[in-house]
């Protein structure tokens, strides 16, 4: 067997962690997964216990009933330690990146959490290029990072063409002010947040529009960040989603607007 590509990540992960960037994708995914004709999704790098890929399974399945998940990892003892979890539409395989899925399988999605944090900021698009020629037409590449208990999550949705959205999510009541979610931006941005980069002009603005949006606080958090993400429509930031998801704590942007500088 080939030596599967990539490094062995630290393993942390907790269950429920990654459940702000799963409810995003069975809404922005559900369309395709309901007219694919294999509808597989791989849950990359899923850690040391196998929690991810057993929610994102029953996600998925809300969505679209015979939905089937294939959890890879690098480390063959994290998958001999998975393999008890085996269920109908679950299963466990050692891989990295080349994303082998046996009889020449596609997914429709491929789902990198926390994976490319370790890796240097110059290795990204390389990775992005490799995953996203394994995916199915139609298909997407969700790749980001959280923090420990999934309170808040960053993460870019890139498709078979290249990368298009970067959605922001949290916990609205653990947030101070929007540019707190920084810490958690994907590797491909997360050394861009200074001054003179896409990112760190739209964390400063969404931060103003924060702030003047202070008034609505006594409404509760969640109209302060629905006001305050109209206000970035309004200033012109590409602002791909609508009211039903900035309730949950969630604003989408184009990448385009927030790609760092050369990229």
């Amino acid at each position: 067997m080939a030596r599967p590509v990539g490094t062995i990540t630290r393993g942390t992960t907790n269950p429920n962690r990654l459940r702000r960037m799963d409810r995003w994708i069975a809404f922005a995914l559900g369309a395709e997964l309901r007219r694919a004709a294999d509808p597989v999704a791989v849950d990359l790098g899923y850690g040391a216990a196998p929690w991810t890929a057993v929610e994102l399974l029953g996600r998925l399945r809300t969505v679209r009933p015979d939905a089937q998940v294939v959890g890879l990892e690098i480390d063959p003892a994290r998958v001999a330690a998975a393999d008890p979890y085996r269920r109908d539409g679950l299963t466990f395989a050692h891989g990295g990146f080349e994303v082998p899925l046996p009889d020449r399988r596609r997914p429709v999605l491929i789902r990198a959490a926390n994976v490319l944090r370790q890796y240097d900021e110059t290795e990204v698009p390389a990775v992005w290029d490799r995953l996203r020629a394994r995916l199915a037409p139609g298909g997407l590449l969700v790749e980001g990072t959280c923090d420990e208990i999934g309170r808040r999550h960053v993460w870019v949705a890139i498709g078979p063409e290249g990368p298009r959205t970067v959605t922001f999510a949290t916990r609205l009541g653990s947030l101070d002010r929007p540019s707190d979610l920084a810490e958690r931006l994907p590797k491909a941005l997360i050394h861009r947040n200074v001054p003179g980069e896409p990112v760190h002009a739209f964390l400063t603005e969404f931060d103003r529009a924060w702030a003047t949006a202070a008034p609505f606080a006594s409404l509760g958090a969640r109209q302060r960040w629905i006001r305050s993400v109209r206000l970035l429509a309004e200033s012109g930031w590409p602002v791909t989603d609508r009211a039903d998801r900035w309730r949950q704590g969630e604003v989408t942007v184009r990448w385009e607007a927030l790609a760092p500088r050369g990229a």
